[in-house]
């Protein structure tokens, strides 16, 4: 049977501050966006959507039901990168299994961004 499911595409954090939200996560993700609208910033990261939407929810009102990992190749140096721009700790740095690494973050915002090295992870791979 076919799988019609294709893939992670596109992971969307709210922000009360979109502007504010824009320049952190420029410099959390070392990157610019390529698109920037008042109604939408959208970031390209490798091959993936990084999204932000303006949202009036309180950081605090947000919970952590579903956590998008973003592969890294240093969990520990991108973790203390976060935490320096003002990221708040939900989980350190650690091994879950197999030399995978997970560690999870919350933005200045209240979003969970989870950060995972994980040396099994092959893009190409199709089953």
């Amino acid at each position: 049977m076919k799988n019609n499911i294709l893939g992670l595409r596109t992971t969307i954090y709210q922000v009360t501050d979109l502007e504010e939200a824009t320049r952190w996560y420029s410099k959390a993700f070392n990157t610019e966006p390529y698109f920037n609208e008042a109604f939408y910033v959208g970031f390209d990261i490798a091959g993936y959507e990084l999204g932000l939407q303006p949202d009036n929810t309180v950081a605090a009102h947000k919970n952590n039901s579903v956590v998008a990992y973003w592969g890294v190749d240093d969990i520990e140096a991108t973790y203390n990168r976060f935490l320096a721009l003002g990221a708040l700790t939900e989980e350190a740095p650690n091994e879950v299994g197999g030399g995978i690494f997970v560690a999870t973050v919350r933005d200045p915002w209240g979003n969970f961004i989870g950060l995972i090295l994980n040396p099994h992870f092959d893009l190409n791979k199709t089953t």
